[in-house]
């Protein structure tokens, strides 16, 4: 967990042991062992705790959290809030398929102790729609929002952030054998100012969850149709870089501190978001993390992702490896001068004085608690 939520005197984390012991057997006698073992543990860890008011609750996972929360709750008089992310069941059907027994169970369930909950939130006007028509629950949609640690990082720490990775990452380093000189960012040793490097490569990031590897695919095949001079920064499926052979692109997969990360995105040119909603119905958290550090973001198109995103206004949206190319191409034509798309569509978001997670909090969910007191 971040910093904030470690030295908080108000949060206490309470640690779940993993159930390595039950992967053995068939795979549906194991998910079925799990869930009861995980419903005790959980049970049993929960009622140990001091008697809350409340219990906030995020969907998915919610089998079988949901029901153990319900529990509780009679025990202790409490009220149950679910903040829905997403369905469950959805996520399960990439796996199996939606007509399987084990999904259909799943989507039961959901729609049954979901009814129990005494307050909804919901990510998306879209869900907070199809919970009502699908399962009559009430919900007000709480939109989630970047935390203050997530802004426009200074030139002078985005130097410290890159010397510091350029220790243990190749494509940080400078050319040069300046030992304050980094691929982006130099120090001038007269007066310790810190300049961006004539020259330098684009920083664009991708750090979201990808569910096939045709997700990932759509991004390296757009790099290879775009003769990019960038470095890509990603998290995941090393399987294909093997086989692909960039003249002007490299590619960096570093594991980063919870209090980096943030700093990083401030730091970048451009994000790009491959994230695929499995129920059409949520939003990816990733690109508004990268929005609060106002960087514009290419994102592949879903249903209800206008929400978030708004094409051509602080990003853009493309359906395939085709369109990201050539948006690739445009939006780093004249890079790096600060004029084009790319400049405007940073301006847009530093000028959009978009609401922090404490102030969408204190608007949207506050309320809902003192009007039940």
């Amino acid at each position: 967990p971040h910093g904030d939520v470690l030295g908080s005197d108000r949060i206490r984390v309470v640690p779940l042991s993993d159930l390595r012991w039950l992967r053995v057997g068939p795979k549906i006698l194991q998910y079925v062992v799990k869930v009861i073992a995980q419903a005790i543990q959980l049970l049993y860890t929960m009622l140990q705790m001091e008697q809350p008011a409340y219990i906030l609750l995020q969907n998915p996972p919610g089998l079988p959290s949901i029901a153990v929360a319900w529990v509780a709750c009679l025990v202790w008089r409490s009220k149950l809030i679910i903040d829905w992310h997403n369905y469950g069941y959805t996520i399960m059907s990439l796996s199996h398929g939606i007509n399987h027994p084990l999904v259909r169970i799943a989507k039961w369930y959901e729609k049954l102790f979901g009814r129990l909950s005494d307050y909804n939130l919901c990510v998306t006007n879209a869900m907070k729609e199809d919970l009502w028509v699908n399962c009559k629950i009430k919900a007000v949609t709480l939109y989630d929002r970047p935390a203050s640690y997530f802004k426009e990082t200074p030139l002078e720490l985005q130097h410290q952030l890159y010397m510091k990775l350029a220790k243990d990452y190749e494509p940080f380093k400078s050319v040069s054998s300046n030992a304050e000189r980094s691929a982006f960012t130099e120090m001038d040793k007269r007066n310790g100012r810190v300049v961006k490097t004539r020259g330098r490569p684009a920083l664009l990031i991708s750090s979201t969850s990808w569910t096939e590897d045709e997700d990932f695919s759509v991004l390296l095949k757009a790099l290879e149709d775009s003769t990019l001079f960038s470095i890509i920064l990603i998290q995941s499926l090393l399987y294909f870089l093997c086989k692909l052979h960039f003249r002007h692109i490299q590619i960096c997969t570093p594991w980063l501190e919870a209090e980096d990360y943030p700093l990083l995105l401030g730091s970048a040119d451009l994000g790009v978001c491959l994230h695929k909603s499995s129920s059409g119905l949520d939003l990816p958290m990733k690109v508004v993390d990268m929005f609060g550090c106002c960087l514009p973001v290419c994102a592949i198109y879903f249903e209800c992702l206008h929400e978030l995103v708004k094409h051509d206004e602080n990003g853009l949206i493309f359906r395939d490896s085709s369109e990201l190319a050539e948006q690739l191409k445009m939006l780093f034509l004249e890079f790096p001068t600060l004029e084009g798309k790319l400049h405007n569509f940073r301006k847009n978001l530093c000028a959009s004085k978009q609401l922090r997670w404490d102030e969408s909090w204190d608007q949207t969910v506050l309320p809902l608690f003192m009007q039940s007191e």
